[in-house]
């Protein structure tokens, strides 16, 4: 009985020892590609950084200020030994610890430093008083955020800011002015289900304390004090990107002025869903947000046209640098660019980068591009460290990082191509083939977070950006350019009808291109670990240079496995414990009833890689699902019945016959009998629930997720006097 094993153990053996000198010669060889790759240390200091910035928001509670000074402390102190250290190896661990410690603590004081009062529950109508900060088109109205609230009715701590929706715009709507309104004020709400985006999160870092509605017309008021020089510069910039708008949709109304506003000033309002959706369908999304390719083609082309300019005057041109004063013009002018389009971080990335090279050109130094992107996200992060959490930061970076890895890997090819000497249309096939190439890359680098954040893949990016792009960069940019030029002279209008024809045949290539077969697919809600895979993965092979890199596609593979084999929740509660999904034998989400709250209901389908609307999702008694006025009952794989109680007349008989009861009406301490109780007390406390079935039930809520973090307390604070003390049950 023994003699089997040990025959195949010794036929195992040589086959594993042909293994083993290869084994142990790839880890000998790991410290010295490390070595030879000295070079590239510093970019994952910035990496290292974002990561200690990441753990923070990770982390389910909110550190002490003592801890938060501790982490500096720690911080300083490695880096201080790293600088001193003679080992390598050492040096390099404690660079490492410095930046995430450094990292964990700015993210935790940048926190403190935003902190002001969140509504707890809903409040209004209410009389406010206010500074109009900014104005932006929604939908048939306006959004408004105003700042330096008065409100003496209010009672409550008064937010520093609230986002107002007004259906009624008028003349009073201009940043800069007082405005008096009635509003109804509410918390900014969490997520519709566990690890959904938090608007909450997003809110606390821009310190608004309150979103609702307005009642009526904005009426201008006499300002109550005199504005500060910083005020006065904020707003001549505030009102100078709305005057520009504004003369935009003048003469562009509708979807198209929307655009081309989204390209000038960053103001995106006006676009329609249909054409938006198009956009970012055919893979051109990008186009809507200011980033590389609109600084590159404002900076660098006002560069190439002064450099033209200087260079066809030849006193000038033989005595003077006109290629550093060419760089300075494309500065300033890029600059101004970026001021009018409210520097979003893809955008204030871009002017990052270009403004590293032109500052190399003016101090006779090469451009270090990876290196840029280092710079690029090391000055963000300590500008906005919550920005590493935004979906416009990690694509902007993964996108550039994948470029420019891309490009340097390109140049060794193309001075390998050119001892062979000039091709045939040479500078037609770079085009093409740098178009085909930069959507490609940045089409899969990008992808992972697209899915991640919006639950859907494009699959002919390379399509549309080959048909768009030519368009946006001799036609659609060069015009924005000239209007922006003929603005102060009342002369825009022809600037903006060509910018419009430019803009046009771009939704008509967006039309096209999404309209084809399989041009885009839903993808189910990832969990952030795969994120997290994906993106070391990425690092790794893209900042490295030798062949080792690809040893970042192992973390990449993992992160794709663990995606893949990734389920949903088998059942989902809203916040109003009135709406509820189950999934099905056939794994599709299926509401119980009509949704009360459509817009959890759309979130969970659209997070479950569903296409429907929540009033195409309902369940019927096909599905299992039998409803009547006192509630439905749901009967799930293995005869797992759910009630969704409605009235509490059914409650005694549901709380009998059902595994897992959702209850609309209180429940109190009666209901013993179902391994799993959710009322109305509950999710006004812990938000919506997701539920996992199986031998061990799994159960999570938004509140749980988000943990006891400063934008959550809104919730903890309303439910601290409301709620119910009982949690909801499991057994």
């Amino acid at each position: 009985m023994v003699v089997g094993p040990s025959i195949t153990v010794r036929r195992a053996m040589p086959g594993a020892s042909r293994f083993a000198p290869s084994l142990r010669a790839a880890w000998r060889a790991v410290p010295a590609h490390f070595l030879a790759e000295r070079e590239r240390w510093p970019l994952w200091l910035p990496a290292g950084f974002g990561a200690g910035i990441a753990v923070y928001f990770a982390v389910p509670f909110e550190p002490s200020a003592a801890t938060a000074a501790s982490c500096v402390a720690a911080g300083v102190l490695c880096a201080a030994l790293a600088i001193r250290s003679a080992n390598t190896a050492l040096r390099v661990l404690l660079a490492a610890v410095a930046a995430l410690s450094l990292g964990f603590a700015h993210a935790a004081f940048r926190s403190e430093r935003v902190a002001a009062p969140v509504l707890a529950r809903k409040t209004g109508p209410v009389a406010l008083e206010g500074l109009v900060e900014s104005v932006q088109a929604h939908g048939k109205g306006m959004r408004v955020v105003l700042t330096e609230l008065n409100a003496p009715r209010l009672r409550a701590a008064v937010p520093a800011k609230v986002r107002v929706s007004i259906r009624a715009a008028n003349d009073a709507l201009v940043p800069g002015n007082w405005i008096r309104v009635t509003a109804v004020l509410m918390p900014p709400p969490g997520p519709a289900a566990p690890g959904g985006y938090d608007f909450g999160r997003a809110a606390w870092f821009d310190r608004i304390g309150g979103v609702g509605f307005a009642y009526g017309r904005a009426q201008t008021i006499a300002p109550p004090r005199a504005p500060t020089l910083v005020e006065r510069m904020q707003t001549a910039v505030a009102r100078l990107r709305w005057r520009m708008t504004q003369r935009i949709d003048a003469v562009l109304p509708g979807s198209t002025g929307g655009i081309a506003a989204a390209l000038i000033t960053g103001e995106r309002g006006s676009i329609s869903d249909e054409d938006e959706a198009a956009l970012r369908d055919a893979g051109l999304a990008h186009v809507l947000a200011i980033a590389g390719l609109h600084m590159a083609l404002v900076g660098l082309g006002l560069f190439w046209v002064v450099r033209a300019i200087l260079a066809a005057i030849p006193a000038v041109a033989l005595t003077r640098p006109i290629k550093k004063w060419a760089a300075l013009a494309a500065l300033s002018g890029a600059t101004f660019y970026l001021i009018i389009s409210g520097a979003a971080t893809p955008a204030t990335r871009a002017y990052i980068m270009l403004a590293a090279m032109l500052a190399a050109i003016l101090f006779d130094r090469p451009a270090l591009s990876m290196r840029s992107v280092a710079l690029a996200a090391t000055i963000i992060l300590l500008l906005r460290p919550e920005s590493i959490t935004e979906p416009g930061f990690q694509m902007s970076f993964a996108a550039v990082v994948g470029l420019v890895a891309v490009a340097e890997w390109e140049q060794k090819r193309r001075a390998a191509q050119e001892q062979d000497g000039p091709r045939r249309f040479a500078s037609i096939r770079r085009y093409v083939h740098g178009i085909a190439i930069t959507s490609f890359v940045g089409s899969v680098a990008t992808a992972p977070y697209a899915a991640f954040h919006f639950d859907r893949a494009t699959h002919y990016a390379v399509l549309g950006n080959l048909l768009a792009m030519p368009v946006m960069g001799f036609v659609t940019m060069p015009a924005a350019a000239l209007a922006v030029m003929a603005m102060p002279f009342g002369l825009e209008e022809w600037p903006l009808k060509l910018m419009g024809f430019g803009i046009g045949i771009m939704l008509s290539v967006g039309r096209f291109v999404s309209g084809l077969p399989g041009a885009t697919s839903a993808v189910p809600a990832w969990p952030v670990s795969v994120l997290v895979l994906i993106t070391f993965g990425g690092l790794w092979t893209a900042l490295w240079r030798r062949r080792w890199r690809w040893l970042g596609l192992v973390p990449v593979l993992a992160g794709v496995a663990v995606a893949l084999t990734w389920r949903g929740p088998d059942i989902l509660v809203a916040r109003d414990a009135q709406t509820v999904a189950v999934r099905g034998d056939d794994g599709v989400l299926r509401l119980v009833r009509k949704a009360s709250d459509a817009y959890s209901a759309d979130e969970w389908l659209k997070r479950d890689g569903d296409a429907r609307l929540s009033a195409e999702a309902v369940a019927a008694a096909a599905d299992g699902v039998r409803c009547d006025a006192y509630g439905c009952i749901a009967t799930m794989r293995d005869g797992i019945r759910i009630a969704a109680t409605a009235r509490i007349d059914a409650l005694e008989e549901d709380c009998a016959g059902a595994a897992i009861v959702v209850s609309a009406v209180p429940a109190g301490r009666n209901c013993f009998g179902p391994r799993l109780v959710i009322d109305r007390f509950d999710v006004a406390r812990e938000g919506g629930y997701a539920v996992w079935l199986g031998s061990t039930m799994r159960v999570e809520t938004v509140e749980g997720e988000r943990g006891r973090r400063p934008w959550a307390a809104a919730t903890i604070s309303s439910c601290s006097k409301y709620c119910h003390p009982r949690k909801a049950s499991t057994r």
